[in-house]
């Protein structure tokens, strides 16, 4: 019988890369899933989607974290206050996510979200002084953060097996709750009750995702389309103070609920 020989450097990296699909927020290889699917075999494209599902999920949270930080500054708080609102903000909506699914705390299982918030809103207590608009610029990390976490809610609701509709709302979700817990913390306006388009754009782009992942797309172009219409509906919300028809009561409502 012939032994293949396998060199230490090759243990290594595959052991290597099965510890990042294993840490990686949103694949197969989450705990709860059935052993066939943890003891799949890695291919090098595999491996690269689950590197780029790593990088979306900790860049995201670090976005989240500093618009959570600019909140803090336009507060006036200390450094614990920054590193409260950059924590919550960064981890609150795929928390909120994870607990929904039934499926382990993704911060749980890997520390260094967390940590990537808090190192966040460190720096930014001592550069945020330096940032002019700092209203304006929380908008553009705000929208740069719904976009990347919407993908990322979608992507991982969709792998732990919800159907389309469900990986829609968690995508939602995911992408919304964060900055509505930093603002209930903060004292500002909710994003819920301001009229620009915000959720809408978070839907959208876990609609586009869903729809491409569903005719067969590759998952690298389907999440990468749908960050650039999360993002660019958004950004196109700020730029021009776009907003959906809001609800106006009648003359006769009015007197009604005056009278009472």
């Amino acid at each position: 019988m012939i032994r293949a020989e396998v060199s230490p450097a090759s243990l290594h990296l595959a052991a290597r890369d099965r510890s990042v699909a294993q840490r990686v927020s949103g694949v197969a290889y989450w705990p709860d899933f059935t052993a066939s699917h943890r003891t799949m075999p890695l291919t090098p494209n595999s491996v690269n989607v689950l590197r780029l599902l790593y990088l979306f999920d900790i860049f995201a949270v670090v976005v989240f974290a500093v618009s959570g930080a600019l909140v803090a500054s336009r507060k006036r708080l200390d450094v614990m206050g920054f590193m409260w609102l950059g924590v919550v903000t960064g981890v609150g909506g795929g928390t909120i996510r994870d607990v929904i699914l039934n499926v382990p705390v993704f911060w749980v299982l890997d520390p260094r979200y967390v940590s990537a918030c808090l190192i966040t809103a460190i720096v930014m207590h001592f550069i945020a002084p330096l940032v002019e608009s700092r209203y304006r610029t929380l908008l553009w990390f705000d929208a740069f953060g719904l976009a990347l976490v919407t993908v990322a809610g979608t992507v991982k609701a969709l792998d732990v097996g919800t159907p389309p509709l469900v990986a829609i709302a968690m995508g939602a979700v995911t992408g919304c709750v964060g900055g509505i817990i930093r603002d209930t913390l903060g004292q500002v306006p909710s994003v819920l009750l301001r009229h620009e388009i915000y959720v809408t754009a978070s839907v959208l782009g876990a609609c586009t995702y869903v729809a491409l992942n569903g005719v067969g797309t590759t998952r690298p172009a389907a999440m990468i389309t749908a960050f650039l219409v999360t993002f660019i509906v958004r950004s196109l919300a700020i730029a021009f103070g776009w907003s959906l028809p809001v609800f106006r009561a009648s003359s006769q409502q009015g007197t009604d609920e005056a009278q009472t």
